[in-house]
């Protein structure tokens, strides 16, 4: 909108920011004193929220923002910003006019580190001049930087997921056992999976361990989990040359360096012959 904030002396505005989680979950909060609903999303009252001050710069340096507030709403828990659902969630600030709703943008970003302290918490924001500090350029390495089906790979992500059902699941072995995985255990090594559905919904976990007593996960399943539960079993790759050649007879997309000379090339000496 073309319309001018703070041009006069008494405005009827409020902040409010958004959150789109990478499960496809979208939150809206306002520092109004009721809820707002525009842009398709109801924005829930949030007078605890207190975002910082937003630097912005025509620079390269990245801007900055913060926000701060209170774990007031069943949507923003500690249980959920502990279990990674906020990771690397999209973030959009700005400011409304609560009487006729005419809003403007201030920031957008992700959300970066989250830190909780009892029933409050602090987030940095991270904009988008944050991907220019990344380096384009690809380190050699003797395994494969190509995520697994990913872009560089070329193997097909559909032909290596399974929608499967949880079978059984040991609490204190932390192993679990899913009806539709693949047939050999192995093939689940370095894997991951993602739930559909149960407590933990949307959530994505790396496989540590596979074999035929079931898979060890990178976290634990939480106990309220029952059988029958679904999810997305993504198998897995060692990233080496010898498993992306026999396995998957897709070494012409290798994406590493595996006979490059190291370090330890460079620094060898003549010994005199004894």
């Amino acid at each position: 909108m073309s319309r001018v904030f703070f041009s006069s002396e008494l405005e009827g505005t409020a902040l409010y920011w958004r959150i789109e989680r990478r499960d496809g979950v979208a939150l809206g909060f306002t520092g109004h004193d009721r809820d707002l609903w525009f842009d398709g999303l109801l924005h829930r009252a949030a007078p605890g929220m207190l975002p910082s001050a937003i630097r912005r710069n025509a620079g390269l340096e990245a801007d900055s923002a913060e926000v701060e507030g209170a774990l007031s709403h069943d949507a923003l828990s500690a249980a959920d910003l502990a279990a990674g659902r906020f990771d690397g969630a999209r973030i959009a600030m700005g400011v409304v006019d609560w009487e006729n709703l005419e809003r403007t943008i201030l920031f957008t970003g992700e959300l970066g580190a989250v830190t909780l302290e009892g029933q409050s918490f602090s987030a940095d924001l991270r904009s988008a001049k944050a991907a220019l500090e990344i380096d384009p350029v690809p380190r050699t390495s003797p395994t494969c930087r190509a995520a697994f089906c990913g872009p560089g790979c070329t193997l097909s992500a559909a032909r290596y997921t399974h929608e499967g059902m949880l079978a059984a699941f040991d609490p204190e072995t932390g192993r679990t056992r899913f009806t539709g995985a693949p047939a050999a255990p192995e093939a689940m090594e370095n894997g991951s999976l993602r739930w559909l559905d149960g407590p933990q919904a949307g959530l994505a976990m790396e496989v540590v361990e596979a074999d035929a007593e079931g898979l060890l996960l990178d976290q634990p399943v939480a106990l309220a989990t029952p059988i029958g539960t679904r999810a997305l079993l993504r198998e897995g790759c060692d990233h080496t040359l010898a498993m992306c050649a026999a396995r998957f007879g897709n070494a012409a997309n290798f994406q590493g360096e595996p006979f490059l000379p190291g370090n330890d090339l460079l620094a060898r000496y003549p010994l005199a012959p004894t």
